[in-house]
């Protein structure tokens, strides 16, 4: 039987907290989501009973831990439709989603050096291509490909977005070029909430024989993901933002391709063989890609919520959030109050920024936290999507599966006492 929403909030101890004697209301789950307690005991018992280095000793213990560490990303694998075979995986682990775009982004870079061979030379640059990205950026995927375009003469290129704030994906036809070599946008925009129609971008891309990049951060936690079926190329996603612990993310790309890609750090368990007077031979993906340590225990309860996550259904998680984005949405009815992206429930997730007349966002987020309700305040990591809407930052409320209808309310309410309560 499907547990009920007051079941799934039981699963979490931070629900628990009182936030200046009231009871925490938390909507910032777009900057980083909560856990429930299998995750927390996932990390804790790792280190308690299996913890070692894996892909490293041939004792008990790193046996162990090994397979928990593959096994976990196997599980993570299956949440957002890749390989997880042995020999055929099209997961990376990294630090997070910035890692992984930043891995992607430098190791373009090296092959346009020349590094990685002729198989590589598919991601190389040079003056006179193009990268295409959107002013819906978060800026862990404008920056790293803005520097790449520097470093190697290329030239950089965006969508523009119409006035929800959507990407102008009707656009593809005469802003992706056969100069284009790299496309990088966002499935969901972490400002917004809106849901990039990515069917005529993956189209234009691949016909012009541009790689494909999406940042998956704000659709992995909310969505029924599929990267095979949305045919990319190369994707990131952060484990925090889906229930899971920091420090840890995934960096999915379609296996010929890593097999391609050149390395982008370099250290131990990422090379084959290695001398003093020759270039080293360097393991099959995903190791190539994995130099060092890797955060197992992190990993370990990375993949404990990717199996909570598919155990209670990414359907009801799309079902309940849309319900609750309908109620989020209702500030728009307040006077004053401006909603930065989509006003109606249509092709988004419930992550609503909006900016309200007259009133500082600082002092806006101060006032509704001394509510007891937590949610963002700034510009996001997404400056330009805010210059498009006339603003410099703004507040962001973003939901997450333990959130209740009541809850919407009480921040709706919370929202209308603003500009009475400064005299705006």
């Amino acid at each position: 039987m499907a547990p009920t929403l007051q079941q799934i909030r039981e699963q979490f101890p931070i629900l628990g907290t009182t936030v200046h004697g009231k009871p925490l209301v938390y909507l910032d789950s777009a900057a980083t989501a909560q856990k429930p307690q299998s995750v927390i005991d996932a990390e804790s018992q790792f280190y308690a009973t299996i913890n070692a280095g894996v892909h490293r000793g041939a004792h008990e213990l790193a046996a162990r831990s090994t397979m928990a560490f593959e096994d976990a990303r196997a599980k993570v694998a299956r949440l957002v439709g890749a390989n997880a075979q042995e020999g055929e995986e099209e997961l990376v682990v990294t630090s997070g989603a910035t890692a992984g775009l930043n891995l992607l982004a430098t190791a373009f870079g090296n092959a346009s050096l020349g590094r990685g061979g002729q198989a590589a030379q598919r991601f190389a640059l040079q003056p006179g291509d193009e990268i295409v990205v959107s002013k819906a950026e978060h800026h862990s995927v404008l920056l790293p490909f803005q520097e790449l375009a520097a470093r190697t003469g290329a030239t950089l290129l965006w969508f523009d977005l119409d006035e929800d704030g959507r990407i102008r994906s009707d656009m593809a036809d005469e802003v992706i070029s056969e100069r284009t070599k790299i496309v990088a946008v966002t499935h969901v925009a972490n400002v917004t909430g809106a849901i990039t129609d990515l069917a005529p971008i993956v189209r234009r891309a691949h016909e012009v024989g541009a790689i494909m990049v999406l940042d998956a951060c704000q659709s992995v936690p909310h969505l029924a993901v599929d990267f095979h079926a949305l045919d990319v190329d190369f994707a990131a996603f952060s484990a925090h933002k889906m229930y899971g612990p920091t420090g840890v993310g995934f960096l999915y790309g379609k296996r010929e391709l890593l097999e391609a890609l050149p390395p982008a750090n370099f250290g131990g368990s990422m090379v084959e063989l290695a001398w003093m007077d020759q270039p080293a031979q360097y393991m099959m993906p995903p190791a190539r890609f994995e130099a060092g340590t890797q955060p197992v225990a992190q990993v370990v309860a990375a993949g404990v919520a990717a199996e909570w996550m598919q155990g209670i259904g990414m359907d009801r998680f799309e079902q309940h959030e849309r319900a609750i984005a309908k109620e989020l949405l209702k500030i728009g009815d307040i006077d004053g109050v401006r909603i930065l992206g989509p006003a109606n429930d249509r092709d988004r997730i419930g992550t609503v920024a909006f900016e309200i007349e007259g009133v500082h966002p600082h002092d806006v987020g101060q006032f509704i936290d001394a509510q007891g309700i937590a949610i963002r305040v700034g510009h996001h990591c997404a400056q330009p999507v805010h210059r498009h809407f006339g603003v410099y930052a703004s507040n962001r409320a973003s939901s997450g599966i333990y959130n209740t209808v009541d809850e919407a309310r009480a921040f709706v309410q919370a929202v209308a006492q603003v500009r009475p309560f400064f005299h705006a």
